[in-house]
C-alpha cells in the first residue's frame, strides 16, 4: 500500500526537500502552499497531513479545527514555535503531533511511520467494550452512553480507548499522553488535565457515573 502525504507550508524549498525525501520512500505526496488550498487537497483522502503552524491569512491550528471534523487521518504539526502554551493549544485544536522546525528528516519519518501504523492497529480491531449502560466500539471509534453517541475529539476517543483497555491500572499524565499521542510527553501535561476534564463533561451529560477516576498524586484510572 502506498500512503499519501499531504504536505502543507508557505516555504516552498520546504515543500520541494519533503516531497523529494518522502517519494524517494514510496509515499505519495500532495502539496498546499495555504490554508485555503489545503482544505481543497482533502478531496485526495490523505492517510497522514503534515501542517504548518505559521501561515498567513489561515494559520494551521485554524485549518485543524476546521477540517478535523472531516478528516480522521493523523496530523502532525510543523511550526518554529516553541512555547509550551502553543503544544497545547495545537493539541488541544485537534492535532496529532508536534515537531519543531528545524528537525532532523530522520525523526519526522519515524513519526509518520508510527502514526501511520498506529492507525492500521485501529482499523483491524473488531472489538467492543460493554459496561452497564456504556458501549466503546473500538473499530468504529466510538463511545455511547445509554445509546447516545459522545462527540469526542480524535484526543480524547484516545484517552478513553487506552485507559478503558486497562482498567483498574493507574497511568501517570506523562505516560497518558506518550500512548495517545506517540511520544515523550514530558511536561505536556496540561494536555491530559484539559482533555480529561472535556471528557468528564460530555460523560456527565449522559450519566452520573464516573468512568476516569483520579488517584491523586500518581494520575488516572478506568474505573471496573
Amino acid at each position: 500500500m502506498q500512503y499519501k502525504i499531504l504536505i502543507v507550508d508557505d516555504d516552498r524549498e520546504m515543500l520541494k526537500m519533503l516531497k523529494s525525501f518522502f517519494e524517494i520512500k514510496k509515499y505519495s505526496i500532495f502539496t498546499a502552499e495555504d490554508g485555503m488550498e489545503a482544505m481543497k487537497m482533502l478531496a485526495v483522502d490523505p492517510d497522514i497531513i503534515l501542517l504548518d503552524v505559521n501561515m498567513p491569512q489561515l494559520d494551521g491550528m485554524e485549518v485543524c479545527r476546521r477540517i478535523r471534523d472531516k478528516v480522521a487521518c493523523p496530523i502532525l504539526f510543523l511550526t518554529a514555535r516553541v512555547d509550551e502554551q502553543d503544544r497545547v493549544n495545537g493539541l488541544l485544536s485537534g492535532g496529532d503531533d508536534y515537531i519543531l522546525k528545524p528537525f532532523s528528516l530522520k525523526e519526522l519519518d519515524a513519526r509518520i511511520t508510527a502514526h501511520l501504523k498506529r492507525e492500521e492497529r485501529h482499523k483491524t480491531k473488531s472489538e467492543y467494550r460493554f459496561q452497564g449502560e456504556l458501549l466503546i466500539d473500538y473499530t468504529a471509534k466510538t463511545v455511547q452512553i445509554n445509546g447516545n453517541d459522545l462527540e469526542l475529539t480524535k484526543l480524547e476517543y484516545g484517552i478513553i480507548e487506552f485507559l478503558s483497555m486497562n482498567p483498574g491500572l493507574v497511568f501517570d499524565k506523562e505516560r497518558i499522553y506518550e500512548k495517545v499521542c506517540g511520544y515523550d510527553g514530558e511536561g505536556d501535561s496540561r494536555v491530559v488535565t484539559e482533555l480529561i476534564r472535556r471528557i468528564r463533561k460530555k460523560m456527565s451529560l449522559q450519566t452520573e457515573k464516573e468512568y476516569i477516576e483520579t488517584v491523586w498524586g500518581m494520575g488516572y484510572k478506568w474505573t471496573k
